[in-house]
């Protein structure tokens, strides 16, 4: 890649100004050519991607710049106007993938861009009325026709495992698991900024958005401590490989909210790289656009069947994001 990063820390006596006049001073470029690498997504303010070329830095913030030469143009190998035009390939909507199947219980791996169950009746196609159409007894498993056999779910723009019940003794068998948390699910997740923490946890309480697409993490009190308002929600994770501009997370939930980790991960200032829905619409990457979907993939599901034997499953990347992890450094 014929770029370089460069770090730069202001001091307490650099004047509060904008943050395209602070590049072209200390770049010595034009303030297109700054604004130009904003865009691009060249540039990183604490960890994350500015909102607009007129954002203001102050004393201490932290600023790295991905450095591509003659970036007016945007053809040098490596940047990314031109890794924009070989977008990753992606099926729009792959097909299940079926990992194993008992006479209890089935475990497929999920593609993005396919809803778990559907949302409304007229919402046909999902994992759960494909795999009905396969496996017909699955109609009469669960609490709610809608989604038979679904005990858990995934976002439709995420990936990965899912265990689907066969049966109404599995249905049951599962849906205690998840009710007391032993479940254990982890999430490979790519977030925009490098994460400090080598591991953490995050526990603000969500509720519904004024948008009821979403949830919001309810801020702490003025004493530091969860309210009352929202459900309890409890995500941990860890960092597995840092990149300039992005860390990568395995990422375990303990409890099953809507969208936890991309709302959890927006409050937490290191929003989901590909989210259509928590970040791109307000502060949209030109990253954003060249991965082509939200990283979030269940890559471990473990759970006790029925006869008391605990069952493993891993699932590796889907190659559109292994290889979006390719151009990164």
């Amino acid at each position: 890649m014929n770029a370089k990063t460069i770090k730069i820390k202001t001091t307490e006596k650099t004047p509060s100004q904008r943050l395209d006049v602070f590049l072209l001073e200390k770049l010595k470029i034009s303030r297109s050519q700054a604004q130009k690498m904003i865009s691009a997504g060249q540039i990183t303010v604490n960890g994350l991607p500015p909102k607009k070329a007129g954002d203001r830095i102050k004393a201490t913030d932290k600023i790295e710049i991905e450095k591509i030469k003659r970036i007016t143009t945007g053809k040098e190998q490596g940047g990314v106007n031109e890794i924009k035009k070989t977008k990753i390939k992606k099926e729009k909507t792959a097909p299940l993938k079926i990992i194993k199947t008992t006479s209890d219980y089935i475990v497929i791996e999920k593609p993005t861009g396919l809803l778990t169950h559907p949302t409304q009746a007229e919402e046909k196609e999902s994992v759960a009325t494909n795999l009905a159409k396969k496996y017909p007894e699955i109609k009469k498993i669960g609490d709610d026709p809608i989604r038979p056999g679904i005990v858990h779910r995934l976002d439709k723009d995420a990936s990965g495992l899912l265990v689907v019940a066969r049966t109404q003794k599995m249905f049951n068998h599962l849906k205690n698991q998840f009710k007391n948390h032993t479940i254990d699910k982890e999430y490979s997740v790519l977030v925009h900024g490098k994460v400090a923490r080598e591991w953490s946890t995050i526990n603000f309480r969500l509720a519904r958005g004024q948008n009821q697409d979403r949830v919001v993490a309810v801020p702490l009190t003025k004493y530091g401590v969860n309210t009352e308002k929202g459900k309890e929600a409890l995500t941990e994770f860890n960092i597995a490989k840092h990149f300039v501009n992005f860390t990568l997370l395995n990422i375990n939930i303990h409890t099953g909210r809507m969208h936890q980790i991309r709302a959890h991960m927006l409050a937490y200032n290191h929003p989901v790289v590909g989210d259509p829905l928590y970040f791109q619409k307000k502060r949209k990457s030109k990253w954003d656009e060249v991965c082509g979907r939200l990283f979030l993939h269940c890559t471990k599901l473990a759970f006790v069947d029925l006869d008391g034997k605990t069952q493993k499953f891993e699932s590796p990347l889907p190659k559109e994001l292994s290889e979006f992890l390719k151009l990164l450094k």
